[in-house]
């Protein structure tokens, strides 16, 4: 990806960052919002090649101390030519003043922000603006948080920090006032199933139902398809009963077998999580707004399983669900967490005597 226009479904937080370019008034540190997989990265990264495009006529885009335009140069296109030796660099991650860091394991350690401060101590190699990219910046502690806000608090020309995250309450509040926010959105069904068809070269019937399953997240439907997820999924409906519209019709025994196997690993448990609730959430608007279904290739079967729980009995399910899914989040213990969800989901209130 050499340009902003390869950035799918992200026309709002895309022209506030060609507007700072065009204006020259970029700021020196950007905090860059939302969920996970859509394009957060790859905007942080195109925004870097722009700033440094030998192809735009060698304009400086610059920032002084506080992120004031030093230059009444403008630069003449904002989409990076992908051809200079500048954006060659950039997009093979060896250029020496596009810095990225990122957890390693689960955390931003005090460390790896010490190291970014030694560099930054230092004058850019050879861009016109420095740009130090912070991935997940949540998984930062409060070590590296505090560190990190002395560079903010006193940034090194000529240098842009650009921070990536889901949501900006997950940073210290002192971080996110000293950045321009950008948030960037979900990125719409549509768009995601045409990025599947056409770069993945799915069908578009699989690719309608992984997108319309991905909540927006383009690396998740990446990831969902490299599962074989659509397979994953038909065959957890079948151990638990989903499938056939009867809703867990299984002995104790067998259920916790399945709790033993789901809770083997914490990502397969969270998987099969999402697609049990998922399916529930299909049998409640099967109901009303049959075209809102997300596992549309089920359809005829959901709305089988609509009319065998009421409305409510359904939402109590989808309740245990998410209790679990926030205990799971809290460490809790995962096979009896997911021996738990099943055996509720197995004996809660199944009569249809409330149905409307």
């Amino acid at each position: 990806m050499s340009n902003f226009e390869s950035i799918i479904g992200q026309d709002h937080p895309l022209r506030i960052l060609n507007t700072l370019i065009k204006k020259g008034t970029i700021p020196n540190a950007l905090l860059f919002t939302g969920i996970d997989g859509v394009g957060k990265l790859t905007a942080a990264s195109t925004f870097a090649m722009a700033c440094n495009c030998m192809g735009t006529s060698a304009q400086d885009v610059l920032c002084d101390s506080k992120g004031k335009k030093a230059s009444s140069n403008q630069p003449a296109i904002t989409n990076p030519c992908g051809l200079c030796k500048s954006c060659k660099k950039i997009m093979s991650g060896n250029h020496p003043d596009i810095i990225l860091v990122k957890p390693t394991g689960f955390f931003l350690k005090i460390d790896q922000i010490r190291g970014l401060c030694q560099t930054l101590a230092m004058k850019p190699y050879e861009a016109r603006l420095r740009v130090v990219i912070i991935s997940d910046a949540q998984a930062m502690n409060l070590e590296a948080g505090n560190a990190l806000l002395k560079i903010l608090e006193e940034p090194p020309k000529r240098t842009i920090l650009i921070l990536t995250c889901t949501h900006p309450s997950e940073l210290l509040p002192t971080i996110v006032s000293r950045c321009h926010p950008i948030r960037f959105s979900p990125i719409s069904r549509d768009n995601l199933t045409e990025m599947l068809v056409g770069k993945q070269g799915l069908s578009r019937e699989k690719a309608e139902v992984i997108a319309a399953s991905a909540g927006g997240s383009y690396a998740r439907s990446l990831r969902m398809k490299e599962k074989n997820w659509d397979q994953r999924r038909n065959w957890l409906l079948t151990a638990t009963g989903l499938h056939s519209s009867v809703f867990f019709p299984k002995s104790i025994g067998s259920l916790l077998a399945l709790a033993e196997k789901l809770s083997k690993n914490k990502e397969t448990l969270t998987e099969a999580l999402d697609i049990i609730k998922s399916w529930l959430r299909d049998a409640v608007i099967g109901r009303y707004l049959p075209e809102k279904i997300i596992n549309t290739d089920l359809t005829e079967k959901i709305l089988t399983a609509s009319e065998k729980l009421s409305p409510a009995a359904l939402l109590e399910k989808i309740e245990a669900v998410e209790k679990t899914q926030k205990n799971i989040r809290g460490n809790a213990n995962l096979r009896l967490a997911a021996e738990s969800l099943l055996i509720q989901l197995a004996f809660k209130k199944q009569t249809p005597s409330d149905i409307t």
